[in-house]
């Protein structure tokens, strides 16, 4: 993993910087969006967000994603410093064209988890390894993690990281994805308080 460059993102909840990551093993980047400055002892607001096209560009109500993208961004802004990191990683890491697959299944009768596993896949088969030099680039070693997911938690204090607080991310309920929030609760531990 190695950093590329930074831009300016303006966007309507202010204005972010842009750092592009590039990972040579798989061909895949990753972004940082940031506001704000801190130094090394500082906690900093961190929400680790797993690319959604469906949810993130084109406003699908079949998951929470882009609500909580949006939400992340707001606090962030809101608070004046904090990070996403943008990991390229569709679909809980089967990819785009495997997740239409699956929401056919699930339009079918099966739940997200069990369309995973009938397409030959994990539950949850992201990797949140890429997180560290991206961290450590930003000089980020304590945080404030925006996420419902206790295993975002194990997986970024398995790589060093001090996670201070786990704040609850929930945005994003709909009638389209009740059932989708309730497997996420059930099969994949995730806390909604």
């Amino acid at each position: 993993m190695r950093y590329v460059e930074s831009c300016h993102l303006p966007t309507q909840w202010g204005e972010f910087q842009l750092h592009a990551f590039e990972d040579a093993s798989n061909d895949k980047s990753h972004l940082a969006i940031t506001m704000g400055e801190w130094g090394p002892d500082d906690v900093v607001l961190l929400r680790v967000h797993s690319e959604c096209l469906t949810g993130d560009a084109l406003f699908s109500q079949r998951c929470d994603c882009g609500p909580q993208l949006e939400a992340a961004l707001r606090r962030i802004a809101e608070e004046g410093r904090g990070v996403v990191l943008y990991l390229r990683q569709e679909g809980r890491g089967i990819g785009l064209i495997n997740k239409i697959k699956a929401y056919r299944l699930q339009e079918e009768g099966a739940d997200t988890v069990e369309a995973n596993e009938q397409l030959g896949f994990g539950p949850d088969l992201r990797d949140y390894s890429m997180c560290r030099p991206m961290m450590s680039h930003l000089g980020i070693a304590k945080i404030r993690l925006m996420t419902n997911n206790p295993r975002k938690v194990d997986a970024l204090e398995e790589q060093g990281f001090t996670v201070v607080e786990r704040l609850p991310h929930k945005a994003g309920e709909s009638p389209h994805n009740e059932r989708y929030l309730e497997t996420k609760a059930g099969k994949l531990g995730h806390l909604f308080e």
